[in-house]
């Protein structure tokens, strides 16, 4: 992918930011499968921590629950975290349902 990611979705880094801790297995072109732990959630994308050998601009697919498999873009990367973005926006009433899986206590769920 020597050309990055170009993505039709306009930046949304200012959406609400769910903070999870949920471990899935992506599926990356070159590297097959990797283990990636998701910290933080929005309709948008997701933060990874202790991130593979991932670079800007890679393309994973990553199954999560309520959602079914979705692929995303390595947006950045700063040593060990990665944000990435959806290839597209998850619908309102399918990450309510993602989150309630992921985030089972009501208090740690934001508002709005």
């Amino acid at each position: 992918m020597a050309a990055g990611a170009r993505l039709s979705v306009t930046d949304m880094r200012r959406s609400a930011r769910h903070p999870v801790d949920h471990t899935v297995t992506g599926e990356h072109l070159g590297h097959g499968e990797l283990p990636l732990r998701i910290v933080n959630l929005s309709a948008h994308g997701f933060m990874i921590d202790d991130s593979p050998e991932i670079t800007r601009g890679d393309r994973v697919i990553v199954p999560l629950p309520a959602i079914g498999r979705i692929e995303a873009y390595c947006m950045w990367r700063t040593d060990s975290r990665a944000g990435f973005q959806f290839e597209r926006v998850i619908r309102p009433d399918d990450f309510n349902n993602l989150i309630s899986v992921l985030q089972p206590n009501p208090r740690l769920r934001r508002k709005g």
